[in-house]
């Protein structure tokens, strides 16, 4: 059964820009991670600050693997950021997130 994971992430007013720019740079970062089948970032219509990351996992402990890898870390800004091409790592974009853990109950 997937296993959904969404990060609610509240970003500064007129941020949002930023974050969607940094998640589209990382698209293929997940690629050939064990038990990971996708993910959308939710980009909100109204006057919310808040965006979704709405991943899907072959079961949590792919999730949990995954979260403690060393690749996590680096993306997350957990210990040492390598920025390409000799860049500075850059600040985090969200002030706050939220880690919402669901499974797919019904589908259509």
């Amino acid at each position: 059964m997937t296993v959904i994971k969404i990060n609610a992430i509240t970003v500064p007013e007129n941020s949002g820009d930023e974050l969607g720019k940094r998640f589209a740079a990382r698209r293929d970062s997940m690629v050939g991670t064990s038990g990971f089948e996708g993910f959308e970032l939710l980009q909100p219509t109204d006057e919310r600050t808040t965006w979704l990351v709405i991943t899907r996992w072959a079961t949590e402990e792919d999730f949990e693997n995954w979260r403690t890898s060393q690749d996590f870390q680096k993306s997350h800004g957990s210990g040492e950021r390598e920025a390409p091409s000799g860049e500075q790592s850059k600040k985090p974009v969200g002030m706050s997130a939220e880690l919402w853990s669901y499974t797919v109950s019904v589908t259509g």
